[in-house]
């Protein structure tokens, strides 16, 4: 067992409101694509709303800007569910229903200990933080991953 997670945080700006027309592929989508997350390998916790299974009413940044937080077992869990699942078919259809954001990035990730959950103003800070500094083991990217801390290593 290892002793920390993955935490993966994104943001997406809405080309228009959830319940246009033009986003009605993304709705149709997105109860399927929770599932599949839920259901997937590795898969630890995903951010939601009171009372929904989503977190589409979260919006930190922007009224136009919508998030996804999740803590997974491993990178290649995440990884697996990303790009290896039906998931990847949902991925590429993202311009047809986002925007450019205008951050310097849309996806950070980090290592965890395991039992803590992140809350949304860490991932807003570890956005910020790849932003600023590029990938750090404290801010990362599945480009340039960081392996998971080994021993007593402080995640902070």
């Amino acid at each position: 067992m290892t002793a920390s997670h993955l935490a993966q945080f994104n943001v997406a700006r809405l080309r228009a409101p959830l319940d246009h027309p033009s986003s009605a592929g993304f709705m149709a989508g997105m109860d399927p694509m929770n599932d599949l997350a839920d259901r997937s390998p590795g898969f630890v916790w995903r951010l939601t709303e009171d009372g929904k299974d989503n977190a589409t009413g979260i919006r930190p940044i922007a009224p136009d800007v919508i998030i996804t937080l999740s803590l997974w077992e491993s990178l290649e869990a995440l990884r697996a569910y990303a790009y290896h699942s039906e998931h990847l078919d949902y991925l590429r259809r993202r311009r047809e229903w986002f925007l450019p954001h205008g951050l310097p990035a849309a996806l950070v990730l980090w290592w965890v200990p395991v039992g803590l959950t992140p809350t949304v103003d860490e991932a807003l800070e570890r956005l910020d933080l790849l932003g600023t500094a590029g990938p750090t083991p404290r801010a990362f990217t599945f480009r340039q991953p960081f392996p998971a801390p080994t021993g007593p290593a402080v995640l902070a």
